[in-house]
């Protein structure tokens, strides 16, 4: 049993050190533990430091491209590497690396596909009141979308199993860990929250800007993973929404035309007819939607098979040399 840590880095030539120490060197039941780091195309010396301080594997991105795509690119590598299990953690330090053995229990024992690290939000002093109170809304809303019940939905440290890390198909450029519950939730995966330990704050998050930003952000992956997977819902209540004052204002014109004056309140009419037409074009919509959302499914059932392939086709290569 292979155990990958794997850290996304970008200029944490700083805070990686203190990192890796951190990280359990044995797990009962995990034959291996190997760590990954992927350079986010860091301009520092973080890939000099994670050489010298032993890291296993390095995974080097000619540029820049964000967390998301750094995140992505490390599950393939893992994958690729043999990892029957996957932990993915923030290079910053935040997480109490030693919280690990704890992470990956439900997955040895065959309890869970991905392992959520919790938080204890309120007791992490560096976090405003009006911050750990929108983590809570946050949380209540995509646990009800993601059909979970995890309770830190933005948390960073997460354990995949095998078969959740070939599952994965990651489209964001700005945060993956609300993509990846609403996905794996909905291919009906096994997905729990463990609590987890925090460390002291070692640097000013890079994610989140600023508390509009970060929310702004969120709402439109929220908005478009969800409609991904249940496209015809989300449509057609934007479609009810719009047609209803339409109703409204038909009705309003039916009592003037039956009372006689009808004629004062054509603008009631017109009113009507643009919010039908635009109901109903949202409808049709959600219909194109739903089609390109099961499209998805559908490819994403042919990309999990495709990955099973090829890692049991290297596996197999791997056995013959």
């Amino acid at each position: 049993m292979k155990l990958i840590i794997q850290i996304p880095c970008y200029n944490e030539e700083k805070n990686l050190p203190a990192t890796f120490l951190d990280l359990p060197k044995t797990i009962e039941g995990i034959d291996r533990i190997e760590t990954l780091i992927i350079d986010d195309g860091s301009e520092d010396r973080t890939v000099e430091i994670a050489r010298r301080i032993g890291v296993d594997h390095i995974l080097s991105l000619k540029n820049h491209q964000g967390l998301a795509r750094a995140f992505s690119e490390g599950i393939d590598k893992s994958l690729e590497l043999g990892a029957d299990i996957i932990v993915s953690t923030d290079a910053d330090n935040q997480y109490a690396g030693q919280d690990i053995p704890r992470l990956v229990q439900p997955i040895l024992e065959g309890k869970a596909d991905l392992a959520v690290g919790a938080r204890q939000i309120e007791a992490i002093p560096h976090f405003s009141r009006f911050k750990k109170r929108l983590l809570r809304w946050g949380s209540a809303v995509i646990r009800t979308l993601s059909r979970t019940k995890v309770e830190d939905v933005v948390s960073g440290f997460r354990a995949f199993s095998k078969e959740a890390a070939l599952r994965l198909s990651i489209l964001s450029e700005y945060s993956y860990t609300i993509e990846n519950l609403i996905q794996l939730g909905h291919q009906k995966l096994k997905i729990i929250s463990i609590p987890v330990r925090t460390n002291p704050k070692s640097r000013e998050s890079r994610l989140i800007k600023n508390i509009p930003h970060f929310v702004g952000q969120q709402a439109a992956t929220i908005l478009r993973v969800y409609a991904t997977y249940q496209a015809l819902k989300v449509f057609m209540t934007l479609g009810l929404i719009i047609i209803l004052p339409g109703l409204l204002g038909f009705l309003r014109f039916l009592y003037f035309y039956w009372t006689g004056q009808g004629q004062g309140h054509i603008q009631s009419l017109v009113f009507s007819a643009a919010m039908f037409l635009g109901g109903l074009l949202i409808f049709i919509f959600g219909l194109i939607a739903d089609l390109i959302g099961n499209n998805r499914k559908l490819i994403e059932k042919a990309l999990y098979r495709i990955k099973r392939m090829e890692l049991e086709n290297a596996e197999r290569t791997k056995d013959e040399d």
